[in-house]
């Protein structure tokens, strides 16, 4: 089977394309928000079937379209095609419900989560340091979440609404958690191009199902904004992929972050949302978090590459 080409070694190009990307899952996020209250099947579908069929024409210009659905693993691109739609419906349910910032900064879960996971699930050793991060990270979800889900003890309906949207948002960061781990699994045979047309495919299906539940109609605006939407969310993932191309993942990593600062910006210059105090200091407490896992993960992979090296026979 052809394989994806090989990484080159352009850390700042790679950064590049990471900042790039999350800037366009911001205004992909954003539009979503715009578009106001409709179902979250109804966003996925939009969502999923936009992306593809922009992937598809990148591919097509590339000549790898005739290749790019050759699997031998359908059925374990189908799982993960199936708990990241869980995950995509549970988030944009929470971005209908929730200021821009809070929405996007309580995703931050997710790396916290797939430690947890990866220990549960496939036996990981985690060690103290990652462990604590954990724990330190999730106390600042905790003070994120802790305002919004005392407005749900008052009974209030905006309360109510708020504290529901955390919860969709928290469980979207389990399920992505859970999908992440699947790609690990997925990339290890398939390339990123198969993956990725596979979730576009299998999202796009599976949100149809969703159909008879309570799709609403749209006007022209929101049509034209969920298009929008997927068109971006389809690019940011072609970005995402090349910025992973030009350096290694410990190094853009980080960089998804920026999201915070940008969420903040375009929350309070088009929505009118201003970052509460909670959401700042848990924000921060969770981006520490996350970049000490990912600064952590890089120094055991170097440790693990080194000793591959001593313990590898002589080829003299």
């Amino acid at each position: 089977m052809k394989r994806s080409s090989p990484r080159v070694d352009r850390p700042l190009t790679g950064i590049s394309f990471k900042i790039v990307s999350v800037a366009v899952f911001v205004t992909m996020s954003s539009l979503i928000k715009a578009a106001g209250d409709v179902p979250a099947g109804q966003i996925v579908f939009y969502r999923s079937f936009f992306a593809m069929l922009l992937i598809l024409a990148f591919l097509g210009c590339r000549r790898e379209l005739r290749t790019a659905f050759h699997t031998a693993r359908p059925l374990n691109h189908v799982a993960r095609g199936t708990v990241g739609v869980i995950s995509m419906a549970l988030t944009f349910f929470a971005l209908t419900r929730l200021p821009l910032p809070e929405a996007i900064t309580l995703n931050y879960a997710q790396p916290l989560l797939v430690v947890v996971f990866s220990s549960i699930f496939l036996g990981e050793t985690i060690r103290i340091y990652r462990w604590s991060a954990v724990v330190i990270g999730l106390v600042g979800v905790l003070i994120i979440s802790w305002p919004k889900l005392t407005l749900f003890e008052s009974g209030a309906a905006m309360g109510n609404e708020e504290a529901l949207g955390v919860a969709a948002a928290i469980l979207g960061a389990a399920f992505s958690a859970i999908a992440m781990i699947l790609v690990r699994s997925l990339v290890h045979t398939e390339r990123t191009s198969t993956v990725v047309l596979w979730f576009s495919l299998t999202a796009t299906l599976l949100s149809l199902i969703s159909y008879p539940f309570g799709w609403v109609p749209l006007s022209a605006m929101q049509i034209a904004l969920l298009v929008m939407a997927g068109i971006c969310g389809g690019l940011g993932q072609l970005l995402m992929t090349e910025a992973y191309r030009y350096a290694e993942a410990s190094t853009v990593a980080p960089f998804e972050y920026s999201s915070m600062i940008l969420s903040i910006a375009v929350g309070y210059y088009f929505f009118g949302d201003l970052p509460t105090i909670h959401m700042l200091v848990g924000g921060i407490i969770v981006v520490g978090a996350g970049i000490f896992i990912i600064w952590r993960e890089q120094r055991l992979g170097l440790k693990h590459a080194a000793a591959a090296r001593q313990t590898a026979p002589s080829q003299s």
